[in-house]
């Protein structure tokens, strides 16, 4: 009954911080900016903290099933 909830947040959490870092990624090589009106290094590192963080959660709530 609880893994319905846990296999809709794990893919949630997952799919948005893979996509966040693979976007991140693809704006870094292509040289564009990640964020307008910030510092190039520190949208790099928010965005990448972020997506990590993302993808790091939706592993755990795979794990929790």
């Amino acid at each position: 009954m609880e893994s319905g909830p846990a296999i809709f947040a794990g893919a949630a959490f997952t799919l948005f911080g893979g996509a966040l870092l693979l976007w991140t990624t693809v704006r870094t090589m292509h040289r564009e900016p990640v964020a307008y009106g910030v510092a190039p290094r520190t949208a790099v590192a928010v965005t990448g903290v972020f997506g990590a963080v993302s993808l790091v959660l939706g592993v755990w709530c795979f794990g929790r099933l």
